[in-house]
């Protein structure tokens, strides 16, 4: 497959909200193909690029819509639509951050997504991972992963921002549905969120693990979002307990947070451990490729009141052999299909 993307909207200053897969290959002089395998998981020879549109067989716009409409661009970045669509050739766009934003429906458009509702969305809002670097290499030098043994009770682990903090939850609540407002009238064009205090559910979700007794629980409250953490060294100190806590757990709750989107789900894969995913209507990538239920604890969300029962169900299916490969195919899965080289599959 050969790509094309107009090099002229790149702006560096806004360089995360550049399209995935042109990151790695938009870097300065210097940059070696090794350093890209080893940061991004993608080789040049994994791709192609062409300077004529015409003669691409994807075209991709450089840069996010939310980049297009915070700046004000939206007529150039259609226009390139446009264009791609007078030629007919498939266009690839990404919409980035945790809420969206009203994109117009072009027929030869695939838009690439980690937030928004699946019941909501068209089938051509695609989901799109969250592309994590390797937190074995990163934070344990390693690239096997740590194996957990079958044990009766299994561990669940969790570390990060909930809180019961009744006057942050009414804030919360207040500031998106102002927001939802704003769009009815008019005034925004962020898509509607659910009206949901993301921190306090969670603590509510931990509360009835903590109160089932099958279970062992290596829970750590955050009562603000990273721990608060104000410079490099203590995001470092957090970031490490974060991933020692996923390291240390059998299980680990992934739940949506701001967005209507989990990026634990990933990092608990990447660490061969076995998520248990709270659907909410999420946008999962590569849908009708992956059987998710086959890698996770499958929770739908009016289900919590029986999350820790759903868990030691699937818990007891297991045995030492599965239980292991389960943990040896989340962390391939992520490998294999869940980092850049996700686009060489939707391709």
């Amino acid at each position: 497959m050969t790509f094309y993307f107009p090099k002229t909207h790149y702006n560096q200053s806004f360089r995360g909200q550049t399209f995935p897969l042109l990151k790695p290959f938009l870097k300065g002089k210097g940059f070696s193909d090794e350093e890209r395998k080893l940061i991004y998981g993608i080789s040049e020879k994994d791709v192609a690029f062409v300077d004529d549109l015409e003669a691409s067989g994807v075209a991709i716009l450089t840069m996010s819509w939310n980049y297009y409409v915070q700046t004000k661009q939206q007529a150039k970045a259609i226009q390139f639509l446009k264009t791609t669509q007078h030629l007919n050739i498939p266009t690839w766009v990404v919409l980035l951050d945790d809420v969206g934003i009203d994109f117009p429906d072009f027929p030869h458009v695939k838009l690439f997504r980690q937030s928004g509702y699946r019941f909501k969305a068209p089938k051509w809002h695609v989901g799109l991972p969250v592309f994590i670097s390797d937190p074995l290499k990163a934070h344990y030098n390693r690239d096997v992963i740590f194996e957990r043994p079958y044990v009766e009770n299994p561990t669940i682990g969790f570390c990060g921002f909930a809180t019961s903090n009744v006057a942050l939850a009414v804030k919360t609540k207040v500031k998106i549905a102002l927001k939802n407002l704003s769009y009815y009238l008019k005034l925004n064009a962020q898509e509607p969120e659910m009206i949901l205090a993301a921190a306090q559910w969670r603590h509510s979700i931990l509360k009835q693990l903590e109160a089932h007794q099958g279970l062992v629980k290596n829970f750590i409250y955050r009562t603000k979002y990273r721990a608060g953490t104000q410079n490099t060294a203590q995001r470092a100190v957090s970031t490490t307990e974060f991933f020692n806590n996923i390291k240390a757990s059998d299980y680990v709750v992934c739940v949506r947070g701001a967005g209507n989107f989990s990026v634990r789900l990933y990092e608990t894969l990447a660490m061969g451990r076995i998520p248990v995913f709270v659907n909410t209507d999420c946008i999962l990538p590569l849908d009708d490729v992956i059987n998710w239920k086959q890698h996770v604890v499958w929770v739908e969300a009016d289900e919590i009141d029986d999350i820790g029962d759903i868990v030691l169900r699937f818990h007891k299916k297991m045995n030492q052999e599965k239980f292991l490969e389960l943990q040896q195919n989340n962390r391939c899965l992520w490998l294999h299909q869940l980092r850049l080289n996700f686009f060489k599959i939707k391709e």
